[in-house]
């Protein structure tokens, strides 16, 4: 794959999205084994074509899940989390009937989850991006915060 075909195009933007999502069963039961993690995956990848996601890399464990997808910029992380957690523990519970005898109230996965951004292009280098670019009249620097207010308010005040 090249370079530029990872970029998903739009009208006016060019981006790419990938988040890291890490959630567990409830109680943390090792659960997630044979036909019910083959199934499982179906299902994630299921839900995230519906959404317009993408699977980039996953792992299921005996009691977690990590994914790593990409995604459209109309999707906040909460609701990924949302549809991805969600839909896989509804359809679970009617496919599996012992999820069901484990599980009741159709709460398959643990309340929380794990979700961090990943780019192509590091913390430190955006920081040293930010830093190195022109001065130029009028510009100031937002991390230093109390030398910059300082000055800005003395040239609003005259």
């Amino acid at each position: 794959m090249k370079d530029r075909d990872r970029y998903v195009r739009g009208a006016h933007t060019v981006l790419e999205l990938q988040y890291h999502f890490v959630w567990k069963t409830k109680y943390s039961y090792p659960v997630l084994r044979s036909d019910i993690a083959l199934r499982l995956r179906d299902l994630i990848k299921e839900v995230c074509d519906l959404q317009q996601m993408k699977v980039v890399r996953g792992n299921v464990r005996a009691n977690h899940v990590h994914v790593l997808v990409s995604a459209p910029s109309h999707l906040s992380p909460a609701k990924m989390a949302q549809y991805l957690k969600g839909r896989t523990a509804y359809k679970f519970m009617r496919e599996f009937s012992e999820l069901r005898k484990r599980y009741w109230g159709s709460h398959l996965w643990g309340r929380g989850y794990f979700c961090s951004t990943v780019g192509a292009v590091t913390e430190e280098t955006i920081k040293r991006y930010i830093e190195n670019q022109a001065d130029e009249p009028d510009s100031f620097k937002v991390w230093d915060e109390a030398k910059d207010l300082s000055a800005v308010s003395a040239s609003l005040d005259s």
